[in-house]
């Protein structure tokens, strides 16, 4: 299994989901939110409605971990910030694990993960 590239990366988005669960437990947020917003990024598949290309990178945006990790460091004085920061990973860890990735600009069911 270790020279499946797939399923290491589907077994990453596994952690990445399961810590980000475990954080926002130990952080005592509300779930509502949680499940109010996890979501939200895939609002990000908008995009496509204007084409392939902007719609691929507008996904893209949303479903790298930079942004919410550079959030997640810059707010841990702030729950608010802190809160908001673990759904966004929980969520790209959750498509990560579900086999989900980034698309490429031909078209919405071209990910990175197929070509892995």
């Amino acid at each position: 299994m270790l020279t499946r590239p797939k399923f290491l990366l589907n077994l990453e988005g596994a952690a990445i989901f399961s810590a980000t669960i475990y954080f926002y437990y130990q952080g005592f947020y509300h779930w509502w939110l949680y499940a109010l917003l996890f979501l939200a990024p895939d609002l990000a598949m908008l995009g496509y409605l204007k084409s392939s290309k902007f719609g691929s990178a507008v996904y893209n945006l949303f479903h790298t971990l930079t942004i919410p990790i550079v959030l997640l460091l810059g707010g841990l004085g702030s729950r608010e910030i802190t809160r908001y920061a673990l759904i966004w990973i929980s969520h790209i860890g959750f498509d990560r694990m579900r086999g989900y990735g980034l698309k490429y600009p031909t078209f919405f069911r071209d990910t990175h993960l197929q070509h892995v």
